[in-house]
């Protein structure tokens, strides 16, 4: 079967923050979910949206999904995309499904697409590797939480 991707709309509520969770428990940071199905719709289906989702779908199944948000590169001077979280569901894992998604989103940017990606997940390293994305490597990531 072929992959599709599309827009997520307000119908993709429930997927998308339950495979956020999942994807909390992956990588065992489970403790830090605190977000809510009403921050999840008004952040990504309101007036003000912050961040996009694509649906990758299997047949008329959600296979994944790539949540994500414009960026700037002051270098380029070009607009580019931060992938915040990528998750297939496990049945529909090593199916491309990943690799449509990545993509998809580097046709819709015409700078920079990034991410970041746990150092102890091989399996995700190899995939991003072999698409012939580069480590950055020489930056320390910082990191201040509000309201917490």
């Amino acid at each position: 079967m072929s992959i599709t991707v599309r827009d997520a709309v307000p119908g993709d509520l429930n997927f998308i923050y339950d495979s956020v969770y999942q994807l909390a428990v992956f990588e065992h940071l489970d403790d830090q979910f605190v977000a809510t199905r009403e921050q999840y719709a008004q952040q990504l289906f309101g007036a003000n949206s912050v961040a996009q989702v694509l649906i990758a779908e299997i047949g008329n199944e959600q296979a994944g999904f790539a949540l994500s948000f414009e960026t700037f590169s002051t270098f380029l001077g070009r607009r580019g995309i931060w992938l915040e979280d990528l998750f297939v569901v496990d049945a529909h894992r090593r199916k491309g499904v990943a690799r449509t998604l990545l993509a998809e989103l580097t046709k819709r940017t015409e700078g920079r697409l990034e991410w970041e990606v746990l150092d102890w997940n091989a399996n995700a390293i190899a995939l991003y590797e072999s698409l012939g994305a580069t480590r950055t490597t020489g930056w320390s990531k910082y990191r201040v939480v509000r309201g917490s």
